[in-house]
């Protein structure tokens, strides 16, 4: 089983931080980043086998980032590889979510397990 290695994009500390031990102990190696901005340069020189995106950043939205990285890979690929967290899930953040197809889980989680488990998941079955 190869390592996964996933990007982390969440500008609350205690989350990215908790998030990250977790996905570790299961097994992850884990970048974070707090800043839209510096993700996209990650997003765009590295490969990540997941992207897990909070929509509310200080710089700039999860959805800004979801556009650049269109960049550089295909509808599909931003299906299978982006998760995008978020404490705001009103009906229009849903909806603009839905148009890229990625998978969209509230915060706080209600199964952290759950959440996890989706984190980790392989590409493609979601």
């Amino acid at each position: 089983m190869t390592l996964k290695k996933i990007l982390l994009i969440e500008d609350e500390p205690l989350i990215q931080t908790s998030l990250k031990r977790l996905l570790e102990k299961r097994g992850a190696e884990v970048y974070v980043e707090s800043s839209g901005n510096q993700a996209i340069k990650l997003i765009k020189s590295s490969d990540f086998d997941r992207i897990i995106c909070d929509l509310m950043l200080q710089d700039i939205s999860g959805f800004d980032i979801l556009e650049e990285a269109k960049q550089r890979y295909s509808t599909g690929e931003i299906r299978d590889k982006f998760v995008i967290i978020t404490a705001y899930s009103s009906a229009q953040v849903l909806e603009k979510a839905a148009g890229y197809n990625c998978q969209v889980i509230s915060k706080p989680f209600d199964d952290l397990n759950r959440v996890l488990d989706i984190f980790m998941q392989e590409e493609g079955s979601n």
